[in-house]
């Protein structure tokens, strides 16, 4: 599978720049290509980060002193994504973190063993964890001596153009990229005979990803609600304190099994073979069966039919009569059952019969006391041994009272004095520890039987891989049943996206009645759709609705239309809902512009683009222009431009022509019907323009006064004719009394007989500026 590096991330010398910098001089030799000898010299050197199934993955290539980063992406336990990478870039070095769990370790043991590798074999370096720690990573990036970055650019401006390149929300990219300036300003790469004030050359920063992967971003996870976690109302049930709220996930979760939960909330995240209890295995063996009379067309039956073999039954049979199950949950530990080490069960006999036994031993002690001492008890306790027990008497008041012939003082504990007697230490010479030597040899019985399952580890990995997948498929084939979803049709030939009468899964639930829309985006004509409409008219939904359906269909799911057909969608990039960075202080309207710079930067012909009201964060004129100028960068790049969803109130748009005519641009509206001073909501997108956006009568709606809707729109009507606003006489004559006022009560409250009371001060500072006023 090829490798992609997407578009440039900020704006390089002239057209075609494909880097957040300028790109580093290459002279051609006499044949038009580079000298091979300087591509023989290139070299690259990855870090990576595996953490909770995601990968964070950084690269910096010296052919032309560029860094490429991979936003956090899932990945299964065996980091198949990890590998397919390592194989597009065949890296001289991989440097990750010293502190890593078990299947990086052997995932990188193989990699340094070149069993599996055919090219030159990397050298795998370890750096301290401290240097990939997250907020010394973010400040080693905002630090780093750029050559792209202007050198007049202040600390501030230098963190908000980097925070429109660099992810800094996926936290693993933003270590793995801390990480390899690390290990770049230690090895000196390219620098190393250069003075040591000379620093690494970094000339950009690129954003890549797989060709058969979707980029999506978590601002686009969260606009669409395709994941939203709210907090549980008893944190104490929930170790994370969250659950899902109303999200696209949270209504197709359907699954049985906490596997396939994690199957379908990230795909190609870690399995875990540490619950797999017999019951488990003979279902599977049950599912088997159940395959095996079904269809064998489809691939995952014949799978799940062929590759469930016989040795379940064997792992399922070796687990069930070797484990105690009710023992092994009551203790909270593992146990076996009866019969199966005969050392064992006799120690056990021991430890259940030894209360019997040591009442025994106690009355024989008893005797051996002096008379005063009422009563005493031999007890065993793990790891300590056999002790006798006596109750701290009247007299014992001191340590030194604790002593008594014969006995051994070992320690007080709820007002009784424990001891060590002949008879205690001769039991333990005789039984021993018991309850540990039990544990011990339990322990050894259990690693015996985890050799011989993990001996077969691959069936049961692949029955939880195969029983996911079926989970996964029955849950959405329940959710599309009872929600009525159709089964969407996928054609590479299609670049765009074609739905007849789609709905938007989540309001069509919370909604009484749903309108479903079109869409066709499939070809050259109208690839930038601009929407506009009253406000609460459905432009937002529609927008989400477009994104949620694609989304569904490019994951495996029936949709919410009565058609579907999706082409070759490689990304999709939404500006819709602004979320507050507080870690870099961003306002709202940069966090708008950051996340429209990443779409015009990596948005190739085959993206989706949803942008809802941008432009409104800012003085009217500045927001409409920015716009109208990122509108008209992608309309011409002609058949290249990306499907665009626009959804505005900017009627200027259209009004003042600032987008040019031709086939690119199409303009729709949601229908609308005025009935007197009401206005009537169809929710159809329909061909045209909206002739206002009846923002008074969203404002009645959410009850605003009469008097202050009714001030808006002369005001609005002032501006449009291009006239002067003028002051409400009503309101000027409120205001002069009250002003008038004002000034008679602070004259009333002079005291005229006191000499300290200056006059003239008074009419110079308080009569003559109210004065003004009024007048």
């Amino acid at each position: 599978m090829a490798f992609r590096v997407t578009p440039c991330l900020t704006p390089g010398p002239g057209p075609g720049a494909a880097s957040a910098g300028f790109p580093s001089p290459q002279v051609p030799g006499e044949d038009g290509e580079m000298d091979e000898d300087e591509e023989e010299g290139a070299e690259v050197h990855l870090c990576v980060l595996w953490s909770s199934g995601y990968l964070g993955i950084a690269y910096y290539d010296t052919s032309d002193s560029t860094i490429h980063f991979m936003p956090d992406a899932p990945d299964h336990e065996s980091l198949k994504l990890l590998q397919r990478v390592l194989d597009e870039v065949s890296p001289q070095t991989v440097v990750t973190s010293a502190k890593q769990d078990e299947n990086m370790t052997q995932f990188l043991g193989k990699l340094a063993s070149q069993e599996h590798r055919e090219t030159k074999r990397p050298e795998i370096i370890f750096l301290p964890s401290m240097d990939f720690g997250p907020e010394i990573s973010k400040q080693r990036l905002l630090s780093g001596n750029y050559t792209f970055i202007p050198q007049s650019m202040t600390a501030s401006e230098k963190v908000l153009f980097l925070s429109s390149i660099v992810p800094f929300d996926c936290l693993l990219t933003v270590r793995a990229l801390g990480g390899l300036l690390k290990f770049l300003s230690r090895r000196r790469i390219g620098v190393e005979l250069e003075d040591p004030n000379v620093s690494v050359p970094i000339l950009g920063f690129k954003k890549f990803v797989l060709t058969h992967l979707v980029s999506i971003d978590q601002d686009t996870y969260s606009v669409l609600q395709i994941f939203k976690s709210e907090s549980h109302p008893s944190v104490y049930k929930v170790a994370s304190g969250l659950k899902e709220g109303l999200s696209l996930f949270g209504i197709l979760n359907r699954c049985r099994c906490k596997w396939g939960e994690k199957l379908l909330s990230a795909p190609g995240r870690a399995t875990f073979l540490g619950t797999f209890h017999p019951q488990t295995v003979y279902s599977a063996l049950g599912l088997r069966d159940a395959c095996r009379s079904l269809p064998q067309s489809i691939q995952l039956f014949r799978d799940i039919a062929q590759e469930f073999s016989d040795d379940l039954y064997y792992i399922a049979s070796l687990i069930g009569k070797v484990v105690d199950f009710e023992r092994s949950l009551a203790e909270n530990r593992f146990t076996v059952l009866p019969n199966i080490d005969p050392e064992i069960d006799e120690k056990k006999r021991r430890l259940m019969g030894l209360p019997s036994f040591l009442t025994e031993v106690a009355q024989k002690e008893l005797e051996n006391l002096d008379s005063c001492v009422p009563s005493c008890s031999v007890i065993y306790i793990p790891l300590i041994g056999f002790l006798l027990s006596i109750p701290r008497l009247s007299s014992m008041l001191e340590a030194s009272d604790f002593e008594v012939e014969g006995l051994d003082f070992m320690f007080l504990s709820e007002e009784k004095l424990h001891y060590r007697s002949a008879r205690t230490k001769e039991l333990d010479a005789l039984l021993g520890d018991l309850h540990c030597e039990i544990r011990d040899q339990e322990t050894l019985l259990m690693y015996q039987l985890q050799c011989q399952v993990l001996a077969r580890a691959s069936v049961l990995t692949r029955v939880l891989d195969l029983a996911s997948r079926l989970d996964v498929l029955l849950a959405l084939a329940s959710a599309a049943r009872e929600y009525g979803y159709s089964r969407p049709h996928y054609s590479p030939q299609l670049h765009g996206v074609q739905i007849r009468n789609g709905r938007h899964p989540l309001m069509e639930l919370c909604a009484r009645t749903f309108v479903p829309n079109s869409t066709d985006c499939s070809g050259e004509q109208g690839r930038v759709k601009v929407i506009t409409g009253p406000n609460s008219s459905g432009k937002s939904v529609y927008l989400k609705q477009v994104g949620l359906i694609t989304f569904m269909a490019l994951v495996g799911s029936f949709v919410p239309a009565e058609e579907a057909t999706i082409g070759a969608i490689d990304a999709i990039f939404t500006r819709i809902h602004s979320c507050e960075s507080i870690s870099l202080g961003l306002s709202t309207f940069m966090i708008d512009l950051n996340q429209v710079a990443k779409a015009v930067n990596n948005a190739t012909e085959q993206s989706l683009v949803l942008m809802d009201e941008f432009g409104k964060g800012t003085n009217t004129v500045d927001g409409l222009a920015l716009l109208a100028a990122v509108l008209r960068h992608w309309v011409a790049l002609g058949p290249t431009c990306p499907h665009i969803f626009v959804a505005t109130n900017f009627l200027s748009l259209v009004q003042l022509q600032l987008l040019p005519q031709g086939p690119l641009v199409q303009y729709l509206t949601m229908e609308t019907c005025e009935d007197g001073n009401d206005i009537v909501f169809f929710y159809q997108l329909c061909q045209g323009v909206a002739n206002a956006s009846h923002a008074s009568y969203t404002a009645a709606q959410a009850g605003l006064p009469d008097r202050l809707i009714a001030r808006g729109k002369e005001v609005s009507d002032l501006i449009r004719s291009g006239k002067p606003i003028t002051p409400i006489k009503e309101l000027l004559r409120k205001n002069q009394m009250e002003n008038c006022q004002a000034l008679v009560d602070k004259f009333l409250k002079l005291d005229l007989e006191d000499p300290s009371v200056d006059l003239d001060v008074f009419m110079s500072q308080e009569v003559l500026p109210a004065a003004t006023t009024i007048l």
